[in-house]
Order: C-alpha cells, then sequence, then structure tokens
C-alpha cells in the first residue's frame, strides 16, 4: 500500500522550510534570492527627495511624505506595494514584485490611479544589501533606461532611489530617493 500523504510529508519535512510570511516551499540553506525583499515586508513611513524636473540639470529637489504598505503575495510568488502620497491628495500607487526562480531576477512593476496604466518592468536581483533593477522605457518621447536601486539599511530603514539614463547607461541622473523608516506595529 503506497505511504500517505502525512508519511511522505514526515520523510521530506526536515529538509522543507516555510517561507516565513511569503507562502512558498523552499529548500533550508538555499539562498536563490526569493527572500529578498522580505525586509521590507511591514508599514512605512517614507520620506521623499524628488527633482522638480528630469533630465534637464534641474538641482531643485522637492520633499515630502508618504507611506508604504509591504505585503507577500500568495504562494509566495513576490510581494506588493501599496503607497500613498500626501503630495498628492487621494494618489494611491501600488508596485508588484515577483520572484522568477529560474532567472533568480526580480520584476517589478507600477501602476497608480493618475496614470492607469503599467509602467514597464524593471528586472534584476540583489548582491549583499543593495539590489539593483533595470528596464527601457521612453521620457517625454525620447528612448531612456531606469534604473531602480533598493539598500538594506538596516532592520527599520531602507532606501530606494530611481535614476534615468539618456544615454543608454553611460551616464545616470538619480531624480526621486526615498527613505524608509518601518512603523511599529
Amino acid at each position: 500500500m503506497p505511504p500517505t500523504v502525512h508519511a511522505r510529508w514526515a520523510r521530506v519535512g526536515p529538509s522543507i522550510s516555510i517561507l516565513n510570511g511569503a507562502g512558498g516551499v523552499r529548500i533550508q540553506g538555499q539562498n536563490d534570492g526569493a527572500r529578498d525583499f522580505d525586509f521590507l515586508m511591514g508599514s512605512w513611513r517614507v520620506h521623499n527627495r524628488r527633482l522638480r524636473e528630469r533630465l534637464k540639470d534641474c538641482s531643485e529637489w522637492i520633499s515630502f511624505e508618504s507611506s508604504a504598505e509591504e505585503r507577500p503575495l500568495p504562494g509566495g510568488l513576490g510581494n506588493q506595494e501599496t503607497y500613498r502620497s500626501e503630495f498628492w491628495p487621494g494618489f494611491v500607487g501600488v508596485a508588484l514584485r515577483v520572484y522568477n526562480p529560474a532567472t533568480k531576477q526580480w520584476s517589478i512593476t507600477w501602476v497608480d490611479n493618475r496614470s492607469h496604466t503599467i509602467d514597464p518592468a524593471v528586472v534584476g536581483s540583489f548582491s549583499g544589501d543593495v539590489g539593483t533593477f533595470e528596464t527601457s522605457d521612453t521620457f517625454e518621447g525620447r528612448p531612456i533606461r531606469v534604473r531602480f536601486t533598493w539598500t538594506r539599511l538596516g532592520p527599520d530603514t531602507a532606501r530606494w532611489e530611481q535614476a534615468f539614463s539618456p544615454d543608454n547607461g553611460l551616464s545616470w541622473e538619480t531624480n526621486w530617493v526615498m527613505d524608509f523608516t518601518r512603523l511599529k506595529e
């Protein structure tokens, strides 16, 4: 008679662990990148600094506050951020981060209630505490490269930066910096 499901899992159980909060299964000791954004889960206060004009040699920064809620997606697929800004009353944006175990890379997409379109996915991975994600896009009718950089600064702080390149990555202009501070729940 074949072993029961419970009996099979009892034999396999010691070699598997459930991802904390992410809902997926992963072999113990495996560091494939699927948990790279676990540090970001929770509620955050976000201090933003954004260039007034992009790719125009502007040096004037606008500062404003926002909030972010980071939650795992079902089945260990990745996570979702809900972003709200006091700078734009009623504004809501959603970042969707999905991990591909075959390529060991993340795809990050963005949609908000101002543009109602999904931005091209930035794709990349982490090396240590820094994640770099890039894509091609257009800005004001011209082709650009877009780069997101995520940095784990500590258990309760993180930073996100956005940069544009008008010359296919030869030079970059950082145009938005978000400093995340975890809210105590």
